[in-house]
């Protein structure tokens, strides 16, 4: 089912209508919670080996019941690889596991295989349509955000212009369904903070936001330090969703973060929205992320009330 399918039967079967341009939402309104446990979710990427759709002894509509009955919360970021499917039917059974188990969708991480700045505009193109389904999927399933890939293609350097313009068009796309396309600081490459800083800035839009990974800045090898402002880079055009590690492992390489700096860069920047938790190591992933769990809730009780978040545009650039 191609994009265009799919976007008129899920509509259909929501009971929902294309909302035009003129009546889309001048800013993203989520209501985020205050409460420390509420704004805590668990990323599906740590449990990958477990949720293969082809061979792990888990599947993702089952993922939300582990996670409920676990850990005692209810947010979840499933990536899209761990999707069987996003056909109608499979989307009708994954939402109803996540009603039957009181979870919700923080966020949905998705490649969209292809680059949003090819040269080739028909290949431009069809990832831009890959990122509009998984807008069309969030929807579906009640997720307030995506998270595409920036990714790169082959011999050519990062075109942040041409990256902006199809961001532009993904923001404006997702304010007619209130989904905020987020983008995160993965690829020490074609993902640098300070590049995705950039692209932000010129696609000038509030749907277009940065997500703040604690540990994958480390993969450059330039250092604490560097990592340290990479995150706090991101955390300014931050809105909906960050991703909590103490470690990242990249090939043979495992680098430590202490998370009580980044929980304070969090503070420091009124970031209101969910923290999902992302062990990216070897070992165990359910004892680790309960590790996180645990931090996390350490680090959110000084400050459960906290509900402000500038979301005007001095808070996307300056």
């Amino acid at each position: 089912m191609n994009r265009r399918q799919f976007f008129s039967v899920s509509f259909c079967a929501i009971g929902s209508a294309t909302i035009s341009r003129s009546f889309a939402a001048v800013l993203p309104h989520v209501d985020f919670p205050a409460d420390p446990r509420e704004r805590i979710a668990v990323a599906s990427y740590p449990f990958r080996k477990l949720l293969d759709p082809r061979k792990g002894k888990l599947t993702l509509l089952e993922f939300p019941r582990m996670i409920v009955d676990r850990y005692g919360v209810s947010g979840i970021e499933p990536l899209d690889e761990h999707f069987a499917s996003t056909d109608v039917d499979y989307l009708t059974k994954f939402r109803n596991a996540l009603g039957q188990a009181k979870a919700h969708i923080v966020n949905i991480p998705a490649g969209l295989g292809g680059s949003l700045y090819d040269p080739d505009k028909a290949k431009r193109t069809k990832a831009i349509n890959r990122a509009m389904h998984w807008i069309d999927v969030a929807t579906f399933l009640g997720s307030p955000s995506v998270r595409p890939h920036l990714q790169g293609t082959k011999r050519v350097k990062t075109n942040v212009r041409v990256a902006a313009e199809s961001l532009r068009i993904l923001g404006e796309y997702g304010a007619r369904k209130n989904v905020v396309v987020h983008l995160e600081n993965d690829s020490p490459t074609t993902e640098d903070a300070f590049l995705l800083t950039d692209v932000i800035g010129k696609a000038n839009t509030p749907w277009v936001r940065a997500l703040p990974d604690f540990g994958n800045s480390m993969a450059a090898q330039k250092g604490a330090g560097y990592n340290y402002r990479a995150v706090t880079e991101m955390f300014r055009n931050a809105y909906g969703i960050c991703h909590v590690k103490d470690s990242l492992q990249d090939g043979k390489s495992l680098f430590h973060v202490d998370p009580s700096q980044m929980f304070q860069i969090a503070k420091d920047a009124n970031y209101s929205g969910y923290f999902s938790m992302e062990y990216d190591s070897t070992g165990d992933p359910y004892e680790s992320t309960q590790h996180l769990i645990d931090s996390t809730l350490k680090a959110l009780a000084p400050y459960p009330g906290q509900t402000a978040f500038r979301t005007s545009s001095d808070n996307l650039l300056s």
